[in-house]
């Protein structure tokens, strides 16, 4: 009888998911319009430079390529232009419309522009009655999170998700948490010398309950304060949600589960490959290589005596389980000896940071429920599930699209805006010194000429070294010659009087960029 672990496919083979595209950017709204300034109809925006890249060449198709739809096969999306949030004139939110119909609202004068980034319209002559309803889905991350804005229609084969606008929200908790680290350092350091004395304040600090690391809470603040942003430009009335990265429920049970069947077969499969990818970071345990076909090995064999445990499990290429076969480990990497306390050391680890994602998400879950009304909870294994099953492409965004139950997804955007939580700024007026002191004084008056770092702006120079057209964010300063960061590079040294304003400042840096093509 041939054994699970000698024969040379244990398991059915779990692909390696390509990473996501890493990129480096809060809502207070300042005006009625959010544009800060209000564009005219005639003008087109920023492009693909900062985040609208929805407004683009009436029967164009973004990177030049034109939708086939024959080259799609059997249950592939197809892909189109992001939709235009639309607003009625006492700024309830519509329908979104399509980049072409936009435009035809703004040159007919019966719109104007809401927001630049994103793109919103508002109408002037129209007011909400009945509106179609669309829906959210929500891929929390540990440093991305993959929001979706679709709506479900149905079809001759059953229901299907249209993808109207994507959004790829970028956090900043690893930047948190390296300032909590050397605030903490520099009063530690401080306590320890020979300085005036003050009482210990560390041993009356409470947390409430329900405290989470600001590093963590700042991932469920930002992901719910989008959700508020996209309700307001587009009727949300169901938000799809990962509320944990695998359902270690549906692993471990060896009985039939009541009122959970969904869980058996194909996905509690999908649940323990989506675990061990997470847990040994999608490489081979033994080698190390990525990019291959993973099988899901017995570290201790079942024929001798091995247990099905996850505890016993880790991923091998397919040359690696031939050679082990049902060798035990001991013997395998009797050379190696540090791989192998690795390995051993490794298996009996809790998925710490999956835990801490876990945490964040059920968070992100109860902040949303205690807001919204119809929130639905999915988890990982079912969105990876949906997204094989369905010849969706692996994204943040289009995980979002995959989130929850569907039969099959239809349509999705083309172009992703890239969202990247930056902040707005710092309290401390100081600048110190190696050793915490104070050194230098920063200037309390953050606007200069009526601009403040940050901004989003144009600017156009008619003359000189740096004449064109430059759109980016700006970092003023009190010389009123300012430096402007586009997505070409630092424009330094524009003069205050060629400079727009477009948006002002929220908290995050908007860039676009394409969506995954292949699977």
């Amino acid at each position: 009888m041939t054994t699970f672990s000698s024969c040379k496919k244990t398991h059915p083979a779990v692909l390696p998911q390509q990473r996501a595209l890493e990129s480096a950017g809060a809502d207070t709204p300042g005006s009625r319009d959010e544009t800060a300034c209000g564009l005219p109809a005639t003008e087109p925006g920023t492009g693909s430079e900062h985040g609208r890249g929805e407004i683009l060449l009436e029967g164009t198709h973004p990177a030049g390529r034109h939708p086939d739809p024959a080259s799609a096969g059997k249950g592939a999306a197809r892909e189109g232009h992001p939709t235009v949030f639309v607003l009625d004139k006492h700024h309830q939110p519509l329908m979104p419309c399509t980049p072409v119909r936009a435009r035809k609202l703004l040159r007919q004068g019966r719109a104007v522009v809401h927001r630049h980034t994103p793109f919103v319209i508002r109408l002037k002559d129209r007011t909400a009655s009945e509106v179609e309803s669309v829906e959210l889905g929500i891929d929390p991350g540990s440093r991305f999170t993959g929001i979706a804005v679709f709506r479900t229609v149905e079809e001759s084969e059953g229901t299907a998700r249209h993808g109207l606008f994507a959004v790829e929200l970028s956090h900043r908790g690893v930047a948190i948490r390296d300032k909590l680290t050397s605030r903490a350092a520099l009063r530690r350091g401080r306590r320890g010398r020979n300085l005036r004395y003050r009482a210990p304040r560390f041993n009356n600090r409470t947390r409430p309950e329900g405290w989470l690391a600001p590093s963590l809470q700042h991932r469920v603040d930002t992901t719910t304060a989008w959700v508020g942003r996209l309700a307001r430009w587009a009727p949300i009335r169901t938000v799809h949600v990962e509320r944990v990265a695998f359902d270690t429920h549906a692993m471990s049970a060896g009985k039939p589960l009541s009122g959970a069947q969904y869980q058996h077969g194909t996905l509690q499969g999908m649940e323990l490959r989506e675990y061990l990818l997470a847990k040994w970071n999608r490489t081979c345990a033994y080698c190390g290589a990525t990019g291959v076909p993973l099988n899901i090995e017995h570290v201790h064999p079942r024929s001798r005596g091995g247990s099905d445990r996850l505890s016993n499990l880790v991923l091998a290429c397919v040359p690696c389980n031939e050679r082990k076969g049902n060798k035990l480990v001991e013997d395998f990497l009797r050379r190696r000896p540090a791989l192998l306390a690795k390995i051993l050391r490794q298996m009996k680890a809790p998925l710490q940071d999956a835990a801490a994602m876990n945490a964040t998400r059920c968070a992100l879950v109860r902040m949303l429920e205690s807001t919204r009304r119809d929130v639905r909870s999915a988890s990982g294994g079912r969105t990876r599930w949906n997204r094989q099953r369905t010849t969706t492409p692996k994204s943040h965004t289009l995980d979002a699209l995959c989130v929850g139950v569907l039969e099959s997804v239809a349509h999705h955007p083309a172009k992703v805006l890239v969202v990247t939580a930056t902040g707005r700024g710092t309290y401390r007026r100081t600048t110190p010194d190696r050793y915490g002191f104070p050194r230098l004084t920063m200037p309390r008056t953050k606007q200069h000429f009526g601009y403040a770092t940050g901004d989003l702006v144009r600017a156009s120079v008619p003359t000189g070294k740096k004449q064109g057209i430059h759109t980016g964010r700006v970092a003023v300063r009190a010389t009123g010659n300012f430096n402007i960061k586009t997505c070409h590079g630092l424009v330094q040294g524009v003069h205050h009087r060629h400079i727009r304003l477009l948006q002002r400042a929220d908290g995050y840096a908007y860039t676009s960029r394409m969506e995954t093509t292949h699977a």
